[in-house]
């Protein structure tokens, strides 16, 4: 098969690093043509760029010396690397990840957290190029604008729910399926009533059982915020109604979701838990690729749980829904809402039961006051603005709990 050129997103954190893993290991099936971050790490991001002989890099610092300091951090990678002639296009501001996620090539990886992916999102969408989507949140708070803006096939999942969902498909015609069964490790705190979730810490919050993954994606894995962001992305990407959608509690996070077929047949896809089966994947998609992680060892004796959801406890995943119902920019005011809330809850200004329940209380407000209003017509300045307001309307909420 010829090589593909790729687009990264979000390349030095968690997503965009395990891909550089998976490119290194099949140099033949890939070509990276540009690598683009939020700008914590110039030195992570211009040693990617140096390896990978990226035409562009990019960041989304939008400060004065941002272009400078990336330029010296490349041209010193380049040095290090015996290169020094490499100079590739180097991008900064809000807009650079957007500008490079249009350039063309094969597949965007759009490796981003939070909702700032949507606009990335919709440029590589609209150059044509496939989308190998992780940043749930451009798919749930763009909603129609990024389902209709899409061809048929043109996204496709690297969550590792959705990368297994849209494998167990393979099994059956679309008319064939009942039901998607989405599995959630429980987090951390998996089998705690509400009561005992009263006095989390941060980091007993980030001390996820079997993922590592970042400080938002962490903490939403243990609020189930995530699992709810991810009831709201199956709907979309599937087109299957919620009513349709089941969430069981699979602590060993090795069968990471499921298709129920009308005859009764259940087909799952499993593997110990790694992210760079899904990633690699999204990648090479419709194909697979040798030897991407090690399989599970069936003559080892082992067993697996499956539970009902908490909801009591976690009542994210059922709020998730009725936000998916509503539509419209509700589903925006939940993500930006809870990565507000998130914040707060590591700067010790919110309790951790206090993440979701604000959430809800925004949710409500907008909902109840504002209308959730109609996916018709929707653009991407109201959802934004959307996103906006939600994050003041947290804040503000945050900031009065901490008075009282």
């Amino acid at each position: 098969m010829s090589s593909r050129s790729l687009t990264l997103l979000g390349s030095t954190g968690s997503i965009g690093t395990q891909a550089v893993d998976v490119i290194r290991a099949n140099p033949d099936r890939f070509r990276v043509r540009a690598v683009s971050a939020g700008g914590r790490d110039l030195g992570a991001l211009a040693r990617q760029a140096v390896e990978l002989q990226v035409e562009q890099v990019a960041v989304a610092r939008d400060d004065d010396r941002a272009h400078a300091e990336l330029t010296a951090a490349v041209e010193e990678a380049a040095r290090a690397a015996g290169l020094a002639a490499y100079r590739p296009e180097v991008l900064t501001g809000p807009r650079a990840a957007e500008h490079v996620a249009g350039n063309g090539a094969d597949v965007v990886l759009n490796g981003i957290t939070g909702s700032i992916g949507l606009r990335p999102t919709l440029a590589a969408l609209e150059a044509g190029s496939t989308l190998a989507l992780a940043n749930k949140e451009s798919l749930i708070v763009g909603g129609r604008l990024v389902t209709q803006a899409a061809a048929p096939g043109q996204i496709v999942p690297v969550d590792s729910e959705h990368s297994a969902i849209a494998q167990s498909l393979r099994s059956g015609r679309e008319r064939e399926v009942r039901k998607l069964v989405l599995t959630a490790s429980g987090g951390p705190f998996r089998g705690r009533s509400r009561a005992e979730l009263a006095d989390v810490t941060p980091e007993q919050a980030l001390a996820h059982p079997t993922w590592d993954m970042g400080l938002v994606v962490t903490t939403n894995s243990a609020t189930l915020v995530n699992k709810g962001l991810e009831l709201i992305e199956a709907h979309l990407l599937f087109d299957v109604p919620f009513d349709a959608i089941e969430v069981v509690v699979h602590p060993q996070s090795v069968v990471h979701s499921m298709v129920e077929f009308v005859d009764g047949s259940t087909i799952a896809q499993a593997s110990p838990p790694t992210m760079h089966i899904p990633i690699a994947l999204g990648l090479a998609w419709p194909d697979r690729l040798p030897d991407v992680a090690p399989a599970c060892d069936w003559t080892r004796a082992t067993s697996w749980d499956f539970l009902p959801l908490d909801d009591e406890a976690f009542p994210a995943v059922r709020l998730a829904e009725q936000v998916g119902r509503a539509g419209g920019t509700a589903p925006a005011v939940y993500n930006a809402a809870n990565e507000v809330c998130v914040a707060a809850f590591h700067r010790g200004e919110l309790p951790f039961l206090g993440i979701v329940d604000v959430v809800g209380e925004v949710v409500d407000q907008h909902v109840g006051n504002l209308g959730g209003g109609s996916d018709v017509d929707l653009g991407v300045d109201d959802v934004l603005a959307a996103d906006g307001w939600a994050r003041g309307a947290a804040a503000r909420r945050i900031e009065t709990r901490s008075r009282d």
